[in-house]
Formats: C-alpha cells, structure tokens, sequence
C-alpha cells in the first residue's frame, strides 16, 4: 500500500480539484473562510511553488472604516473586492478555487468571488451562483437588526454585542458598506 500525501491524508488538499485547476494555466483565485474572517489571495502555479500575486484578509476592512464583523457576507464581499484592486494591472483573468468548502448558491465564498469582479477581474461564473444585491450589502442584517430592535431589545444586544462594542450600529450597515467601498476605490 502506498502512502498518500499528508495534506491528503489530513483532508486539507484534494489534489485531483487542484491539478485541474492548475492545468487551466490561469490564476486562481483563492477564497478561505473562518469562523470570523475571510481572505482572499489571487495566485500563480510555478515549477518552484505558488507565487501570490495580492492577497487581503477582511482585517484590513478595518483601516478602510469597517467597524462592524468581518465573517459576514458584506465582509467577504469588500475582501475580494480589495484583493482585486491590489491586483489591479497585475491579473485580468482568474478562476475560482473554493478549495474543500461547500458550493453554496449566493454564499460568501460567491461574494468575495463578485467583488473581485467588480473590481475588474474577469472570472467565468453563472450569475444564478452569485449572493443578491441587498445580501451584499447588508441590508438583510439591518432589517433583521430594526425588526429585533423594535420587538426585543434583550435579543438585539444579544445578536449585535460585536456591533454595539465597536459603536457601529447594525441598522446602518449598508451606509457603512458603501462608504468603506468607496475609501477603497479612493486608495487604490
């Protein structure tokens, strides 16, 4: 019996999905997700290793006037949408590597996906994968965040403390989202 790679072994890597994405010969985009943040790094194959070319991780929105939580759908979204300015000049064309998460229809992963769209990044995708527009902008957690608001405060600040302790409010997060996008497209 062969013994297989430690990555594969470990269930970190599946190496047929990589070396088809490899034999593509385009970057990857690569998308990770935690519990509490994102990351987002636009890659090149070499002989010697990958080669990242931009990476951003949802901390960064915080330098950008993001106060609120970074493991939110908004936050994907502004984290893939900042890897893609960094790449700017850099990479016109990409694939997706979602790597050992799940597919989900209008997930984050998508998200981060749809911001470096957005930022110029040509990637093939069907539009039915992609999050709506008032999910990426947050507005379904500002209704939630009003009705909860209006009906049990206890709950509210249960839900929001992480809003609350920062002195953002949840009621305001698609204001806050597209202030912060523009502050990126202002440094970048």
């Amino acid at each position: 019996m062969r013994l297989q790679f430690r990555r594969r072994r470990e269930n970190r890597t599946d190496y047929n999905k990589r070396l088809g994405l490899l034999r593509s010969g385009k970057t990857r985009l690569v998308v990770r997700k935690t519990l509490r943040h994102y990351s987002a790094q636009l890659i090149d194959y070499t002989q010697q290793g990958d080669r990242v070319i931009a990476a951003a991780n949802s901390l960064e929105l915080k330098k950008f006037g993001w106060l609120l939580p970074t493991g939110n759908l908004p936050s994907a979204y502004l984290t893939g949408f900042l890897c893609g300015l960094k790449a700017k000049g850099k990479v016109r064309e990409a694939v997706l590597d979602i790597g050992l998460h799940d597919s989900t229809k209008g997930g984050a992963i998508y998200a981060a996906m749809k911001g470096a769209v957005d930022a110029g990044i040509t990637i093939p995708h069907s539009s039915e994968i992609l999050p709506a527009a008032d999910r990426i902008t947050g507005k379904h957690i500002a209704d939630y965040a009003e009705m909860l608001k209006k009906s049990d405060q206890a709950e509210f600040k249960k839900r929001f403390a992480s809003y609350l302790k920062n002195n953002a409010k949840p009621e305001q997060i698609a204001k806050t989202f597209e202030e912060t996008k523009k502050a990126l497209l202002m440094k970048f």
